[in-house]
C-alpha cells in the first residue's frame, strides 16, 4: 500500500488530535469523508460503479457469464473476484501491487462467503449443468487511504446496478435441453443487495480508533480491524491487519463502533442508489467514461 513518511512531530499532532476527537481534516473519530458514488459507468458490463473517496478512486465492473455450477453447490451460481492495482504509486507497481490485489480479493471472498450475502440460488439456471457466474473486476485507480471500505461500497453499488438476462430452459422430445436467452434488455433479473455487507475499517491510533483513515492517519496506526457489516448491523466477518496488537477491550469497542457506523453507511448508500435509479436515463453521467 502507498506509504507516507511523517516526522515525529506530525505523528504526535495527529495522535493528540484523535485523542480529543478532532482529526486533522476536522472530522470526528466516527465520521466518513464525502464519497462520490456513480453507477452504470462502463457500457460493456452487466453492472458497474465508481466510488471516489477524496483521493481514493475505485472502479468496479461486473460481467455475468454462463458457467457450470461447482460440484459442492450444484444448485447455485457463484462470484469470482479479480483486483487490479494500477495505481500511479511506485509502491503498487509490480509485485507490491500483485500482493495487495491478492489480499483484497481474498478479503472479498471471505466477506461474500457468508451464506446470505447474495442469493446464489437465484443465479442457478439448470442444477448441475448451467448457472450464472458473476465476474467482479475491481480496478484501483488511485490510492488515498481506506481502500477496503471504498472497494466494498463500489462492489455493492455495482451489484445493485447489475442486470442479468432472463433465460428459459427448453427440452425437446429426446430430452435434449436448450437454453433460450431473452433479447429484451428490460427482461432481466436483479441481484438483491439487501444483505450484501460493507467493510468498515477501524484504525487504532493511540488509545482511540477512527473510521475512514487517511494515508497520514494509517501511517500513525499500528493495527486495524476490518469488519464486514450488513444493513441490519450484523457482523459477518472480521480481519486484523497491521503489525501491532489489539487488546480484547479495544476489539469489543471497535466492533460496537463498526456496527453503528456500518448501519449508517448502508442507509446513506441505499438512499444514493435509489435516488440515482429514479432519475433513469435522464441522469447526466459525470464520471468515468461518462
Amino acid at each position: 500500500m502507498a506509504a507516507v513518511v511523517l516526522s515525529e512531530a506530525e505523528k504526535l499532532y495527529i495522535v493528540h488530535g484523535v485523542q480529543e476527537d478532532l482529526r486533522v481534516d476536522g472530522r470526528g473519530c466516527e465520521d466518513y469523508r464525502c464519497a462520490e458514488v456513480e453507477t452504470d459507468v462502463v457500457s460493456n458490463t452487466s453492472g458497474s460503479a465508481r466510488v471516489k473517496l477524496v483521493e481514493t478512486d475505485i472502479l468496479v465492473g461486473i460481467k455475468a457469464e454462463m458457467g457450470t455450477p461447482k460440484l459442492e453447490k450444484p444448485d447455485e451460481g457463484y462470484l469470482e473476484f479479480f483486483v487490479d492495482c494500477s495505481s500511479n504509486s511506485p509502491e503498487l507497481e509490480g509485485r507490491g501491487g500483485e500482493e495487495l490485489g491478492t489480499d483484497i480479493a481474498n478479503t472479498l471472498y471471505r466477506v461474500f462467503s457468508c451464506e446470505n450475502s447474495v442469493d446464489l440460488k437465484s443465479l442457478c439456471i439448470n442444477p448441475k449443468e448451467h448457472c450464472w457466474v458473476l465476474y467482479v473486476d475491481v480496478l484501483l485507480l488511485e490510492c488515498g487511504g481506506n481502500i477496503f471500505d471504498a472497494i466494498s461500497i463500489a462492489v455493492k453499488a455495482a451489484l445493485f446496478n447489475t442486470r442479468i438476462p432472463k433465460v428459459r430452459v427448453l427440452e425437446d422430445e429426446e430430452g435434449t435441453k436448450e437454453i433460450e436467452l431473452s433479447d429484451d434488455p428490460y427482461d432481466c433479473i436483479r441481484v438483491n443487495v439487501d444483505e450484501v455487507p460493507c467493510i468498515v475499517t477501524l484504525s487504532k491510533i493511540g488509545y482511540r480508533h477512527v473510521v475512514d483513515a487517511t494515508l497520514q492517519e494509517e501511517a500513525c496506526s499500528l493495527a486495524s480491524l476490518l469488519i464486514s457489516v450488513t444493513s441490519k448491523g450484523a457482523i459477518t466477518s472480521m480481519k486484523k491487519v497491521g503489525k501491532g496488537s489489539l487488546d480484547p477491550e479495544s476489539i469489543f469497542e471497535m466492533m460496537e463502533t463498526g456496527q453503528r457506523v456500518g448501519k449508517s453507511l448502508h442507509i446513506a448508500l441505499r438512499k444514493i442508489l435509489d435516488e440515482e435509479e429514479n432519475l433513469g436515463t435522464s441522469r447526466p453521467k459525470v464520471g468515468f467514461l461518462g
